[in-house]
């Protein structure tokens, strides 16, 4: 009976084992130089992207680049270009719309500050449904609530990528 408790520990430590033999390494940890990678990603300088929605993915990347401190002297640029949209669903006989969808198709270059190249570019979509109510405040705040989901799902989906390609080039 001793031996059922020893085999899921074997396997788990094999799985450890296999695991480092095969080159992973954490995506967050320590970049292929050595660098920290919360200093590699404070390092991006976030551009401006006009319009609230814009805004807010800027304000995003830029707190989980720099987890709410200073921003190390930038290395990289960010410059990211969004288009929004609006998708009826549910339309009722008489023609209005009972819930809507909003998307954001962003596209995002990244660039050297050294040589001013382009290092990486990307494309992230997002997508989030809200219901439409006879109360205008109502919309209006199911609309704010499904732009901020948006936001914060392309911000977390832009700093993945960037993540991963710093992990390897920085």
């Amino acid at each position: 009976m001793w031996w059922r408790s020893s085999i899921p520990g074997a396997a788990l430590m094999g799985l450890a084992l296999s695991l480092s033999a095969c080159g992973f390494q954490p995506l967050y940890g320590p970049t292929a130089s050595g660098s920290s990678m919360p200093a590699v990603m404070a390092s991006v300088e976030v551009e401006p992207i006009p319009g609230r929605v814009g805004q807010k993915i800027r304000n995003e990347l830029i707190f989980s680049n720099t987890g709410g401190g200073e921003a190390a002297p930038s290395k990289y640029k960010l410059d990211i270009t969004i288009r929004e949209s609006v998708t009826q669903e549910l339309v009722k006989i008489t023609g209005e719309a009972t819930g809507q969808i909003y998307q954001i198709d962003a596209t995002f270059t990244l660039k050297s500050v050294a040589d001013g190249k382009v290092v990486l570019e990307g494309k992230a979509l997002s997508r989030a449904a809200y219901d439409r109510y006879e109360q205008i405040f109502s919309n209006v705040r199911a609309q704010y609530d499904a732009q901020n989901r948006v936001a914060r799902t392309i911000a977390e989906s832009i700093k993945t990528r960037l993540a991963a390609y710093l992990q390897n080039s920085a």
